[in-house]
């Protein structure tokens, strides 16, 4: 299999994700609001309360499953089984939130989604489409 560029840089996207998680954890309650947690995630981190430790491990465990299916994708590692599969619903995973989250808070006034600032919501939800992008340009690559 030859090497995918564009499946490489994704999985570098998601494992940088996944560092900037596991850094919200020992960065502590100010990190949770900077990145958007919300500030029930940053009162319990403050708490000393487990739940946001696990919920941002179980996140960071996840992107970085994702890199590593994107690597696969790449022909770097071992074929990943479901390897499309997974690339594809990766692909629409990153891609369903970034462009939900340029549209939902302009027409919601859930106090869910208003926690966080328009501004949150642009710069993160233009983050998730370019994660996407890569990954579904570099899973339409494998497919040929």
């Amino acid at each position: 299999m030859q090497r995918n560029n564009l499946l490489i840089v994704a999985a570098y996207l998601s494992f940088f994700a996944a560092l900037l998680h596991i850094g919200c954890i020992f960065g502590g309650p100010d990190w949770y609001r900077f990145f958007g947690a919300g500030e029930g995630m940053a009162q319990m981190a403050a708490a000393g309360d487990s739940y946001p430790t696990i919920v941002t491990l179980i996140i960071a465990a996840i992107l970085a499953g994702w890199g590593f299916y994107a690597l696969s994708g790449a022909g770097v590692i071992l074929k990943l089984p479901l390897l499309k599969t997974c690339l594809v619903l990766i692909s629409a995973v990153y891609l369903v939130r970034g462009i939900a989250g340029l549209i939902v808070p302009f027409f919601t006034s859930d106090p869910l989604v208003h926690q966080n600032s328009l501004t949150f919501w642009v710069v993160s939800s233009v983050i998730c489409c370019i994660f996407g992008a890569y990954y579904l340009l570099g899973t339409i690559r494998l497919w040929r």
